[in-house]
């Protein structure tokens, strides 16, 4: 399964590659020029999928949102759209400049500055970046089906939401005639799974929903970074992975993967990455590279095929 296939992403008539690569890093750990070393690589491994959000990077200090699309639109410019490249960004969560709420004046607004930014007419698919119980589905779908018809937006999808909100925002869209979420976008990995595990998989599932989950490395802890008795990387997300990761657990599961790696002659990155591409019902995973040699790491867990016993164990080790 090279990174050159692609698969349908749920029922929005989007065809993705397998990896999905994030554009989060872009303006923050990678500067422009790093960045468009990273796409070029994306793009010449086979990739076709690209996530960002309108928040990115708006962490930083000095940032205020919009850095991450800014730089992907230079990208684009320079080099041309490549064929059947799929954009996809986010509106709706707060960092920098924007506001949380996914109102419709709200969602209008999210587009209007992500196009810009973009410098294209429009989005592939457009996600709301997490739940907002605040507005009614019948105003956000009622935004995103007006969006659609514009043609500003391709397709909808929801990121960070509950089994019965996703539920009830697909009753919603079904009972009004509205555009309804195609894909669903769940923090989950091999040591992540209550994001995802259980009604929100069978509901995606049952639904037909395409599933890329976000933080498929567990911030990097999954690709090895971090070992016993060594100092933390010195990087933004260490104290945090030490936190979630650095324990039995973490370390029980990091070793079964460095296992089937060894096994494979592959990275214990790839092999993570592998067990969520076979995973039954996830479309295309999401990891963002900061340099050329890091993404074509990535997109060779492409072709890593796991044995059903190696997936079975990788399974159990982290349920």
């Amino acid at each position: 399964m090279p990174l050159s296939d692609r698969r349908d992403l749920g029922s929005s008539g989007l065809r993705v590659s397998p990896l999905c690569l994030g554009g989060n890093v872009f303006g923050w750990a990678a500067d422009e020029e790093a960045s468009f070393a990273v796409l070029d690589a994306y793009v010449a491994a086979g990739g076709n999928f690209v996530d960002t959000a309108n928040i990115y990077s708006g962490w930083v200090p000095g940032n205020e949102g919009g850095e991450s699309e800014t730089i992907i639109g230079r990208w684009l410019a320079s080099r041309g759209r490549p064929d059947d490249l799929v954009i996809a960004t986010k509106v709706g969560m707060a960092t920098g400049k924007f506001p949380k709420g996914l109102r419709r004046d709200q969602i209008r607004a999210g587009i209007e500055g992500s196009l810009e930014r973009l410098g294209l007419d429009r989005v592939d698919l457009f996600w709301a970046h997490e739940d907002d119980a605040e507005t009614t589905f019948h105003e956000t779908m009622g935004a995103f089906d007006e969006l659609v018809s514009e043609g500003l937006v391709g397709a909808v999808a929801a990121s960070n939401i509950p089994a019965g909100r996703l539920a009830e925002a697909l009753q919603v869209s079904e009972a009004e005639g509205l555009v309804a979420y195609t894909a669903v976008q769940p923090h989950f990995n091999l040591l992540d799974r209550a994001g995802y595990s259980g009604d929100l998989e069978e509901l995606c599932r049952a639904r037909g929903l395409g599933v890329t989950p976000y933080f498929a490395l567990a911030r990097g802890f999954l690709a090895g970074k971090y070992r016993q008795g060594e100092p933390l990387p010195d990087t933004p997300r260490a104290p945090g992975v030490e936190r979630d990761y650095m324990n039995d657990r973490g370390w029980h599961m990091l070793a079964a993967v460095e296992e089937i790696a060894a096994a494979h002659g592959a990275t214990a990155a790839q092999v993570a990455l592998a067990w969520l591409m076979a995973r039954p019902g996830v479309t295309s995973p999401i990891a963002s590279a900061t340099t050329p040699e890091q993404l074509r790491e990535l997109a060779g867990a492409a072709d890593v095929t796991l044995s059903q016993q190696e997936y079975d164990r990788l399974d159990a080790a982290g349920a």
